[in-house]
């Protein structure tokens, strides 16, 4: 993982390293860090596709106001991986259109 290790001014506090996944490789990262930074420190850069013009989107705001960042976590839709915190075994997806779940039978 490549992460800012020292700063002069902030001091970087870490959780414990937890394995993750995306679309179904194993990853890992640090245990309450946003899920996006987790996927940035591990080299994925696009986190959804535009429903429309099927465009790359990635990591972008980074405070949960836009939607470029949105993913399919644990099974879940559009959920914004620039705010929500890491945790062990966590699934995430890269999200296609409007992420929409498919229905049950």
């Amino acid at each position: 993982m490549d992460l800012i290790k020292e700063h002069p001014i902030l001091d970087f506090q870490h959780g414990k390293k937890v394995k993750f996944f995306f679309d179904g490789k194993a990853m890992e990262g640090f245990e309450g860090e946003p899920i996006a930074a987790a996927l940035h420190s591990n080299g994925v850069v696009i986190y959804r596709e535009t429903p429309e013009m099927k465009r790359p989107r990635g990591f972008f705001c980074a405070i949960g106001k836009c939607s470029s960042c949105f993913m399919v976590v644990d099974g879940v839709p559009n959920v914004r991986t620039c705010v929500t915190a890491l945790t062990e075994g966590m699934r995430v997806e890269t999200q296609r259109g409007k992420g929409l779940v498919p229905a049950l039978s």
